[in-house]
C-alpha cells in the first residue's frame, strides 16, 4: 500500500510530498494516522518567537565546552529557508565570563512541548575537531527530578571528527551520578554530514523509541529504568526540542588548527506528528 513519508525538498518555499512504497510513518506507528501538530519552515526572515526561545548562557553545558551562547544575528538567524546557527572563533564576553567561542541554542519549552511524537529535522551539519551540533529533547515539566532522572533524548549528536557519524542516545536512571545512557551510532555509507542535509527523526511512542535517518529506521530502544517511576518513566511526560551547536567539551575535544570558522548549522524545517486514532 503506498503511504506518504513526509520526506520534503524546498524549492521555491513550495514542499512536494514524495510517495514511498515502504517504511512509512505508518511503519513505525502501526495503522494510526499522523497529524502535523506543530511545525517550522523557517520561511520567514526572522525566528519565530512563538516557537522558539533563544538561550543566553556561558556555563559550558556541564561538559567543559568552550563556547558562549549569545542572542545575536551573527550566531543566530534565518535566511534563504533555513535556520542559521553559526559559531566564530571571537573570544566573547558574558557576565564576566569570557570563552573562545560564541554559538547559539534555541529550545521549544512552554512554545512546543509534547508526550508521544515523531520528530522529523532536516539538517545539514558543520563538522571539524571539536564541532559538536545537536538535536534533542529535554522534559518540560521535570516530573521525576533533574538530570538525568527524568530523562533526556538525543535525537542526533555528531562529534566533528567523526564527520560521517552520528549518534542516539538515551539518558536516564537517577540524578548524577547515578545517570545511566544507552545508545547507539549511525553510519553514512559514504560522505560525511557536511555534504547535504538529512532528515533525523524519532518516533516516540509508548515504551518504544525508534531512530530513523531519511526515512529508514536504524535503532530501536524498548529497555530503561527510572529510580523515580516505573516503566515507561522517565520518558512517559511532555519533552521539548533543543537545536545547539557547541564548541569543545570532555566528548568531541577542542578545536585544533584545521578546524574552520565560522561554523555553521543549517536547519531547513522540523515538523512534529503526534498519532490520530
Amino acid at each position: 500500500m503506498i503511504s506518504y513519508l513526509n520526506v520534503t525538498y524546498k524549492m521555491k518555499n513550495i514542499l512536494f510530498l514524495i510517495p514511498f512504497l515502504s517504511l512509512s510513518a505508518n511503519f513505525f506507528f502501526g495503522q494510526n494516522k499522523q497529524k502535523l501538530v506543530w511545525s517550522d519552515e523557517f520561511n520567514g526572515n526572522k525566528l519565530d518567537y512563538s516557537k522558539w526561545g533563544v538561550e543566553e548562557n556561558a556555563y559550558g553545558g556541564g561538559n567543559n565546552e568552550q563556547q558562549i551562547y549569545r542572542w545575536d544575528p551573527k550566531n543566530l538567524r534565518v535566511e534563504d529557508g533555513n535556520l542559521v546557527i553559526e559559531a566564530h572563533k571571537d573570544n566573547p564576553n558574558a557576565a564576566g565570563t569570557t570563552r573562545p567561542y560564541s554559538s547559539a541554542r534555541i529550545r521549544s519549552k512552554h512554545r512546543g512541548d509534547w508526550k508521544y511524537c515523531r520528530v522529523d529535522v532536516r539538517a545539514k551539519l558543520p563538522i571539524g575537531k571539536g564541532i559538536w551540533p545537536a538535536i534533542w529533547m529535554l522534559p518540560t515539566d521535570e516530573k521525576y527530578g533533574g538530570w538525568a532522572s527524568s530523562g533526556e533524548i538525543d535525537i542526533m549528536e555528531l562529534v566533528g571528527h567523526e564527520p560521517s557519524t552520528y549518534h542516539g542516545t538515551l539518558h536516564y536512571g537517577g540524578g548524577w551520578p547515578k545517570n545511566k545512557h544507552s545508545g547507539k551510532e549511525f553510519k553514512l555509507d559514504s560522505g560525511t554530514f557536511a555534504d547535504d542535509f538529512h532528515i533525523f527523526s524519532i518516533f516516540w511512542e509508548k515504551g518504544k523509541i525508534i531512530w530513523g535517518i531519511d526515512g529508514k529506521p536504524w535503532q530501536t530502544q524498548e529497555k530503561w529504568d527510572s529510580e523515580k517511576g516505573e516503566f515507561p518513566a522517565p520518558f512517559d511526560q511532555r519533552f521539548h526540542l533543543l537545536i545547539n551547536l557547541a564548541i569543545g567539551g570532555h566528548w568531541p575535544g577542542n578545536p585544533n588548527d584545521q578546524t574552520q570558522f565560522p561554523a555553521k548549522m543549517l536547519v531547513d524545517y522540523v515538523r512534529v506528528y503526534q498519532s490520530v486514532k
